[in-house]
């Protein structure tokens, strides 16, 4: 009886394994224009395209895309709490700081933000990957070093993944941005996604 009773419980452990294994992960990206399809027809964005390229490769997993169009560090910081406990994510993409640059605010200011919201998905056991960004030369050369090197200050710090510059690829051909110059066309979306799935792809197949 002892060795039966033994037999059952290691195959419900198993099967309480597996379906643990096979649950799919909660991907929230949180991110702005570059990640909200501005400008495009929807579900052609790197964020469709990237759960595209999860179901093509039997990946499970489940993408929120909580991205808003204009949206700031200050604005991801408060909006992230609710976010956490509305959709308990396994993963979080924070795509954020673009609009801080544009608008010249204070690097110091949008680091303080990025750190506070990596804190915050790390404290609910989310893993956390950084997208990164450049800003344009006319800037000055103090302020787009200090916005470039923020992202790996804290991807560093907070022991997150970071792709450096998800515009890597993009940013040098005029001919893949919409007529304001700022937000890519969907064509451009593949090489984004290009940029980012090196670093993402570790986080979800864990």
């Amino acid at each position: 009886m002892l060795a039966i009773l033994k037999k059952l419980f290691f195959l419900a452990m198993l099967a309480a394994s597996a379906s643990a294994y096979s649950a799919p992960k909660t991907v929230l990206v949180v991110g702005d224009s570059l990640s909200a399809e501005y400008g495009i027809t929807r579900g052609t964005g790197w964020v469709a395209l990237l759960e595209q390229k999860l179901k093509r490769e039997k990946i499970p997993a489940r993408i929120v895309n909580a991205s808003v169009s204009g949206e700031t560090t200050i604005g991801g910081r408060t909006r992230l709490p609710a976010l956490l406990e509305q959709h308990k994510p396994d993963i979080v993409v924070l795509e954020l700081g673009a609009n801080d640059g544009l608008r010249g605010l204070p690097v110091a200011s949008a680091e303080g933000n990025l750190r506070a919201m990596v804190s915050m998905a790390q404290q609910k056991n989310a893993k956390v990957m950084l997208v990164g960004m450049r800003m344009p030369p006319n800037y000055g050369r103090a302020y787009t070093e200090s916005f470039f090197n923020m992202f790996k200050k804290v991807s560093l710090d907070t022991k997150s993944p970071l792709v450096p510059f998800m515009l890597e690829g993009v940013a040098d051909k005029p001919a893949l941005f919409q007529q304001d110059r700022l937000h890519p066309l969907a064509a451009a979306h593949p090489i984004i996604l290009n940029n980012i799935w090196p670093q993402f792809a570790p986080l979800v197949k864990k």
